[in-house]
């Protein structure tokens, strides 16, 4: 589990692109802002395995988002069995509650961003 934390147009989505492409992922990443779940697949090494890029900017509460099935995106996270990035994490903190990686990522210059990691167990 992996929450992406930044303003709009930090690179949070360029972000999880990168890793996308770095696992092998073939398709197209793209924000979901208006899917709210992307799913994609990738085998890396002669290993397989999805990749869940999430977007709560648009959910009003954690019902919305149990109701839209990302819970089910969280505990796949949870048991390992798919990597799950999650934008505007503080929209559904409850569902949240497990160990990850938050990334913080601050626009520091028109072209210049830093990037903050920090475990939560």
């Amino acid at each position: 589990m992996v929450t992406l934390q930044g303003t709009m147009g930090a690179g949070k989505t360029t972000f999880v692109s990168a890793i996308c492409r770095e696992m092998g992922v073939s398709d197209a990443v793209s924000s979901p802002t208006f899917a709210l779940v992307n799913e994609y697949h990738y085998s890396k090494n002669g290993t397989a395995g999805k990749i869940f890029h999430i977007d709560l900017y648009r959910v009003k509460d954690e019902e919305e988002a149990v109701h839209a099935g990302m819970e089910d995106c969280f505990l796949q996270a949870k048991r390992g069995e798919a990597y799950c990035f999650v934008e505007w994490p503080e929209r559904a903190p409850n569902l949240l509650r497990m160990p990850k990686l938050e990334v913080s990522i601050e626009i520091t210059g028109e072209s210049e961003r830093t990037i903050s990691l920090k475990p939560v167990s």
